[in-house]
């Protein structure tokens, strides 16, 4: 791991491009784990492409990739060292990306029949004999306690007191990411729906999807519009990357917060919108049909 806060360990007063680019940290659970997800996920995929081809296309390969790809990234690449001391947007940016879209990407990689076929078989079979735990996934994925982990993920860590511990102290960095992907997972499943287990209807997602939407331009907005740093570290920082001064800093964390929540669940709700209106129609058209 390069020097900083998190790491605990002096790092070199001198910034320069080059120290920055080389800040990359391998991380043997971090990519270990990304390269056992692939593995799963692609032999999960070659047993259902052999059964039904239909349910397991070619496509949902790179997806899955992709999403693996931008989680690990973000964790392991220049990017972790440059948000948890010097920019914030930066660190705002790694968020976003562990939280929605490597999330995204994954749930779309795994919709569907494939979110069975992901793991082995035996292994299945091991963790559904686990009353405990299926109880615990079964009230997580209750839609009301999915949003509510995620607001509770989401508001609690940017509480200043949390979010200085998180820069400060590797063990809390890292579960921080965690409850991060984890709180992604529970409501972008309640949006995505990956296992088809609809406990929302069409309707309800897209109210779902409009409440997620609006919760977190609620924060995006308190950080961009604020008259003043809301974080010490980046506050007294005195190598201002970029030339941005902390409070402009801030404001485009909010931004970039501001922005990939329009990309990310508003696109999900103008889909899910799309796929309402073209179910009204074809209900019209069936009341109109003559008898």
């Amino acid at each position: 791991m390069p020097p900083g806060p998190a790491s605990g360990r002096p790092y070199n007063p001198g910034v320069t491009t080059e120290s920055l680019w080389r800040a990359w940290s391998f991380q043997p659970l971090v990519v270990g784990g990304g390269i056992v997800a692939i593995a799963f996920f692609l032999h999960g995929w070659s047993r259902l492409h052999r059964r039904r081809a239909g349910l397991a296309p070619w496509t949902r390969i790179p997806l899955f990739v992709a999403g693996v790809s931008v989680t690990v990234l973000a964790i392991v690449s220049p990017i972790d060292y440059i948000g948890e001391r010097y920019l914030q947007w930066v660190h705002m940016l790694q968020h976003v990306l562990i939280a929605d879209l490597g999330v995204v990407l994954l749930l779309l990689a795994v919709r569907g029949p494939l979110a069975v076929f992901f793991l082995p078989r035996n292994l299945i079979a091991a963790l559904a004999r686990m009353r405990a735990l299926r109880r615990t996934l079964s009230f997580l994925l209750r839609p009301g306690v999915s949003y509510g982990v995620w607001v509770a993920v989401l508001v609690g860590w940017h509480i200043p007191p949390l979010y200085e511990a998180a820069l400060h102290h590797r063990a809390v960095h890292d579960l921080e990411h965690l409850s991060f992907v984890l709180g992604g997972l529970l409501v972008w499943t309640q949006m995505i729906d990956p296992s088809r287990h609809e406990r929302l209807s069409l309707a309800e997602r897209l109210g779902y999807t409009a409440l997620v939407f609006w919760t977190g331009q609620v924060l995006a907005y308190v950080i961009l519009f604020s008259f003043e740093p809301l974080f010490s570290t980046y506050a007294e920082e005195p190598r201002r990357l970029l030339g941005l001064s902390p409070l402009s800093d801030q404001k485009l964390a909010g931004l970039v917060m501001m922005l990939e929540q329009t990309l990310t669940v508003g696109t999900c709700f103008l889909v899910l919108l799309r796929a309402s209106r073209r179910r009204l129609a074809a209900v019209a058209v069936g009341e109109h049909r003559p008898a």
